[in-house]
């Protein structure tokens, strides 16, 4: 039997009704608000019908659906200041008057973030590899990567942006350490403790090195790579949208401090939901390439 999330659908109704009741005479359109909440209340419909994932997907409507219903009774009833708390309405309204912006900023964002990925990330692996499997690379690499890993990247910010060519250079740099040192440190750990088996069945079946490492040793850390992938990802986000309000002319974390310099909290408000959307999206797409690439797990 499919799960019926109707807390959600109920919370949906009670917001729809909330937006329509408090538009009237407001200064901004509904119409991206609603949009929104319609947007939320299909992606739970679609869960459902599915069945996959299907109660959690009504919780988690049912909460957002709640949290929105708070705003719209707590800003429409003036409970709280109206410029450090906008409503609902005029925060999703900044999405289409300011969407060339913001889809530039996201472009931006994402083309930092890839940079940064499409290094660190490999680099980290190979390096983790050669670490793991190399006993005096490993007494002399991973005490100092130890040290390093625990200290957040933004500490080097200030030197990186005076000894790289441009900003852009520098924020770069930063998501670089921030992704390289963890995934060479959990490779390396990983790779240290390849199941020894493994090994000597290949040397019984005559496979070259080269054989053995692409098709032993590569599949056994790959999951472990994705794993790496996963959780560098929020801290790499992280970084991202801290390196862009150091000093950025154009990204996410510049959209938020721009305005935030203005005292524009409604422009603010509808930056970060920005970057929570584009990491619930990133988020899901790399749920489904874990799916697709790993059928496995390697015991630990």
């Amino acid at each position: 039997m499919k799960h019926r999330p109707i807390l959600a659908h109920v919370l949906f109704l009670l917001c729809v009704l909330l937006c329509l009741t408090g538009a009237r005479g407001g200064k901004h359109s509904p119409a991206m608000f609603l949009a929104a909440l319609c947007l939320i209340e299909a992606a739970v419909a679609v869960s459902c019908v599915r069945g996959k994932n299907a109660r959690a997907a009504g919780d988690v409507g049912a909460l957002l659906f709640l949290f929105f219903a708070v705003w719209q009774t707590v800003t429409h009833f003036g409970w709280a200041d109206p410029i450090l708390f906008p409503t609902p309405e005029a925060v999703f309204a900044v999405f289409w008057t300011q969407r060339a912006e913001m889809a530039a900023g996201v472009l931006s964002s994402m083309g930092l973030l890839a940079v940064g990925f499409l290094l660190a990330l490999p680099l980290g692996s190979v390096a983790g590899m050669a670490v793991g499997r190399s006993p005096r690379l490993r007494g002399a690499v991973l005490p100092a990567v130890r040290v390093l890993t625990p200290v957040s990247p933004i500490i080097y910010a200030p030197y990186l942006v005076a000894v790289m060519p441009s900003f852009r250079a520098a924020a770069a740099a930063v998501i670089f350490i921030g992704i390289f040192l963890p995934t060479l440190l959990s490779m390396s750990e990983r790779a240290a403790h390849l199941d020894q088996t493994l090994l000597d069945t290949a040397q019984m079946l005559r496979l070259s090195r080269r054989e053995t490492i692409f098709e032993v040793v590569v599949p056994y850390l790959f999951p472990s790579m994705l794993m790496s992938l996963r959780q560098s990802f929020s801290t790499s986000f992280m970084l991202l949208t801290m390196a862009e309000m150091l000093g950025s002319r154009t990204g996410m974390g510049y959209f938020i401090r721009k305005f935030a310099d203005y005292a524009d909290y409604t422009k603010v408000a509808a930056g970060i939901l920005l970057v929570a959307a584009v990491i619930t999206v990133l988020n899901r797409l790399l749920d489904r390439l874990s799916t697709r690439l790993v059928r496995w797990t390697p015991a630990p």
